[in-house]
């Protein structure tokens, strides 16, 4: 019998042991998470006034309620206190390493580390109610944002400014952000990209989106649209290009209609400083750039200075070196060969990676499925050589034994139930609980009912 471990219970994860249940017969799937709770990105990044997505949890929930797959939270591997690398290895015929690209990019210019500077994913983990989160105080004393990136993380970032308190009580966020997000006296948010508008990572759905904020103007120049040779005729570009520059091009031709809240999306401006003011951010200092001819930008030595109080940067994740994995600093990538970890260009037996952590910060969730696929057909076919080497019947004793004690799946419904609760108590719907001392006794509950 197969006995595999899959490191990471978002997408990637839930998806690799998908495919390993349906295609084996006989393979057991033990699912590690660091957190006592499931679903990754879905949960801690998908944006919480997008029920929509965030309903996938109820496709990954089958996944893992399987009666072949078994999900353990709560398990921190590698790192101080963590289970070492090598011993998970010795406890599974196989583990998939499917831990994503834990860090942000940095813009690497003067004043990043001000205070009133963060980087979105910090902000999306506080709003998400991650439990590493902390409340750094981001919109308080702002009246003005500058979002960093045109992305649909940056898109996400500068809807949730723009919202109020009748579009954000009916989600899941945590009270504490509710409460900052609804006093909040940010009325002007600035989303700047460094390229064009034909170059925009966004989706257009997302886009469209910002349009339909209440009380809300969106404000596009079209000076700056005109700046990029593929406006001129967007014939020639990809299909959502294409639709994105008609929705900007809507806007740039609409006259803002006195909404209380203004989004201007900016185009060919890269930040070169943030600049302080009383000890904190106070304006950040864009330079104007051009196209180059060749898909990139240069700069034009012309500046511009906007006001803002809070700055959030969007511009890409990187990977980790996972502990006790070889890791490429290049691409921010474990190196592989079909999902396959390579060790000095060889393949290391029993060792795989899915996600982000295999192909880069690239894609949507949806991504995740022929990544994990790729990945399952690897271990698959290497299957027989390595069911020959001796491993537990079952892991979770040997943990225990170690010291490690993980959340099962009862701990993780009672950490539902007990959001529900909360949601009940405070008027609202489900309101994540949002630290780990709640997560946790939330977490104990379940062994006290056992």
């Amino acid at each position: 019998m197969l006995r595999v471990a899959v490191v990471g219970s978002g997408p990637s994860g839930c998806y690799t042991a998908q495919g390993l249940v349906q295609q084996d017969p006989s393979v057991r799937v033990d699912v590690l998470d660091r957190l006592p709770c499931p679903y990754g990105l879905v949960r801690y990044g998908v944006a919480p006034d997008h029920e929509k997505i965030k309903s996938l949890q109820n496709n990954l929930r089958t996944v893992l309620e399987h009666k072949r797959v078994r999900f353990l939270g709560g398990v921190q591997v590698g790192g101080p206190g963590g289970l070492p690398a090598a011993r998970l290895r010795e406890l599974y015929h196989a583990v998939v390493y499917c831990v994503g690209a834990a860090t942000d990019r940095r813009l690497h210019i003067p004043g990043e580390d001000l205070p009133g500077s963060w980087s979105a994913t910090e902000f999306v983990s506080w709003y998400s109610a991650h439990p590493d989160s902390v409340d750094s105080g981001f919109v308080r004393s702002a009246r003005s944002a500058v979002v960093v990136g045109v992305g649909n993380v940056a898109v996400d970032v500068t809807r949730i400014l723009a919202r109020g308190a009748a579009e954000l009580s009916p989600t899941d966020m945590p009270e504490a952000a509710l409460a900052a997000l609804t006093a909040s006296r940010v009325t002007e948010i600035h989303m700047v990209g460094r390229r064009g508008p034909s170059q925009a990572r966004f989706t257009t759905k997302e886009l469209r989106e910002l349009g339909a904020l209440p009380d809300t103007d969106v404000v596009v120049d079209p000076e700056e649209l005109a700046l990029d040779p593929a406006c001129a005729d967007p014939s020639a570009l990809p299909a959502a290009q294409r639709r994105n520059i008609e929705v900007l091009r809507g806007w740039a031709a609409t006259p803002p209609k006195g909404g209380t809240r203004r989004i201007r999306l900016r185009f060919f401006l890269r930040p070169v400083e943030l600049l302080a003011d009383d000890g904190r951010v106070g304006t950040v200092r864009l330079e104007r750039t051009a196209p180059d001819g060749h898909g990139g930008v240069v700069g034009t030595g012309r500046y511009e200075d906007i006001a803002a109080q809070l700055v959030l940067r969007s511009v890409g994740y990187r990977g980790v070196p996972p502990d006790g994995l070889p890791f490429d600093a290049g691409t921010g990538t474990v190196p592989h060969r079909d999902g396959r970890v390579l060790r000095d260009g060889a393949v290391a037996p029993g060792e795989y990676v899915a996600g982000w952590i295999k192909r880069g910060p690239t894609g949507v969730i949806g991504t995740n499925r022929p990544c994990a696929k790729e990945t399952v057909a690897s271990l698959l076919q290497d299957a027989p050589g390595l069911v020959g080497r001796q491993v537990p019947d079952d892991s979770l004793p040997v943990l225990r034994a170690e010291g490690v004690e993980p959340v099962r799946w009862a701990g993780w419904q009672a950490i539902e139930r007990a959001e529900a609760e909360l949601g009940v108590s405070l008027g609202r719907s489900v309101v994540k609980l949002p630290d780990w001392e709640s997560l946790r006794a939330a977490a104990r509950s379940a062994l006290s009912q056992a």
